[in-house]
């Protein structure tokens, strides 16, 4: 009797001891993220991540094309395990640099392969699309040009406002670039430098507040940030709207936001466990639900954001990934017309 209950005792303690082995068997893994993507985004994936996985991550933020430069800097001595980008040409770089390490096959078969790197260096976590946003006072949706080649218009002189600094913004011109050629993209830029004159800024959310509060007329912009601005500020303080492009247009351009590990991460394992909770069921509903307002690619998960038009339904010009490559001929045109 003493002796089952001293053997039912200790095999309580080893279940028990096996339960905290498995559920804590990554504690005390670290891995480094290089976050390009917005802090929105980022931290309801990182915080579900760390609770599912018990693997901590940790953080740092800047642009992504920083970073992009900065994991060639350092080659094999970056202390990065992922790099998780807005768009797809920083991933690109950094494929054609061969700084990627393969993605996991599983986590690969998560997104529809357009999304993906065609290498399979790199992963789609979710999406965006180009948008006019125009103020509701200064303009009519009858008023709006039905490509963005139009805002070339001298008519839009003094009214339109850019972020051509924005990495955003590079995949735009990346596709003029295939659609009319380099001369007629060059063209393009310098009459947008001019219409836009001093409103040219940093980057969308400055385009979204100076359109919204008619220092501006009309500007180009990912559509998530006209749904944060309307968090922000509240319906009653919004005085712009956003409108697509015509079907099929050079302006009217879907960009993917991915993520991948680097070759030389010491992490290679806990960091492809990201790319595959970021690009599971549990990740891609944490995109299509939280406030992000960017959709989700993943799992077949088809959320579409509060309010906004599903994927879908998007008639957007069809220029892929591998299109758009690295962007480095729409970054050598824009430091041409020296809007970079």
């Amino acid at each position: 009797m003493g002796r089952s209950r001293s053997v039912g005792a200790l095999g309580a303690i080893l279940v028990a001891g096996a339960l905290l082995t498995a559920c804590g068997s990554n504690s005390g893994a670290t891995i480094t993220l290089y976050n390009g993507q917005h802090p929105q985004t980022t931290e309801a994936l990182v915080n579900a991540f760390e609770h599912e996985s018990g693997i901590t991550v940790q953080v740092r933020n800047d642009d992504e094309d920083v970073f992009a430069n900065q994991i060639v800097a350092e080659g094999a001595r970056s202390p990065a395990d992922v790099i998780y980008t807005e768009n797809s040409p920083p991933l690109e770089f950094l494929q054609q640099k061969h700084l990627l390490a393969p993605v996991a096959p599983s986590t690969l078969d998560h997104v529809p392969s357009k999304y993906n790197s065609p290498t399979g260096d790199w992963v789609g976590v979710s999406a965006r699309v180009s948008v006019m946003i125009y103020n509701t006072t200064l303009l009519k949706a009858d008023q709006l040009p039905a490509s963005a080649l139009d805002l070339a218009d001298p008519q839009w002189k003094g009214k339109l406002a850019i972020a051509a600094g924005e990495t955003d913004f590079q995949p735009i011109v990346s596709s003029v670039i295939r659609t009319y050629g380099e001369a007629a993209a060059l063209r393009w830029l310098e009459a947008l430098k001019a219409n836009a004159g001093s409103h040219v800024y940093p980057d969308n959310e400055t385009i979204t507040s100076v359109v919204n509060s008619g220092q501006a007329a009309i500007g180009i912009i990912n559509q998530y940030y006209w749904y944060r601005e309307q968090v922000n500020v509240g319906a009653s303080g919004m005085h712009s709207a956003i409108a697509y492009f015509a079907p099929g247009d050079v302006g009217y351009v879907i960009n993917v936001s991915g993520a991948a590990v680097l070759k030389s991460s010491k992490h290679q394992a806990d960091a492809q466990k990201f790319l595959a909770f970021v690009t599971s069921k549990q990740g891609q509903e944490i995109i299509g639900h939280g406030d992000s307002w960017e959709y989700p690619i993943g799992s077949g998960v088809s959320i579409t954001p509060r309010g906004e038009v599903p994927l879908a339904q998007l008639r957007a010009n069809p220029i892929t990934v591998v299109e758009l490559g690295d962007g480095a001929a729409a970054v050598a045109l824009l430091q041409k017309v020296q809007l970079l």
